[in-house]
């Protein structure tokens, strides 16, 4: 888990891919997003905005073909996360969702603030454990050399 302070240093971070200023595209059009309705820039980015109160998950979720990246608006959340190297899958890997999920010990913990964003890359799984009241917003960026089997 990578974690950035502000939308400044991530853009100064990850400005060389098309897909990283593809972000900074879906967070600059924060203003006309309605929440839990998922939008698309281009093949490489997926993104929705995350607007409530957020249940603590039961396990670790990761991604193989997809970056998670979460961008905090309003609200804290602390989130675990561990390398899925160290976790136990509780199911096979799916596909269809992109998402596999384990159990076991963190091997550390971050409360999230307004203004960050976590980045979850593919050898870390993570866990939310819930926030009263949250606004974020979730970007999925593929990685490179991800394939499609549907196209």
């Amino acid at each position: 888990m990578i974690i950035v302070n502000s939308v400044q240093e991530f853009s100064l971070r990850y400005h060389t891919a098309k897909k990283w200023r593809r972000c900074m595209e879906a967070i600059a059009n924060l203003p006309r997003l309605q929440p839990g309705v998922c939008h698309s820039i281009g093949d490489s980015l997926v993104y929705r905005l995350v607007d409530g109160p957020a249940a603590a998950a039961g396990c670790f979720t990761g991604n193989r073909r997809y970056v998670e990246i979460h961008y905090y608006l309003s609200g804290s959340e602390t989130v675990a996360y561990a390398p899925k190297h160290v976790l136990q899958p509780l199911a096979p890997y799916s596909d269809e969702t992109d998402r596999e999920t384990f159990s076991g010990e963190s091997a550390g913990r971050h409360t999230a603030s307004p203004g960050q964003l976590l980045v979850f890359d593919n050898d870390y799984a993570y866990q939310p454990l819930g926030a009263s009241h949250l606004r974020k917003l979730v970007l999925m960026v593929t990685i490179e050399g991800a394939t499609f089997h549907n196209k």
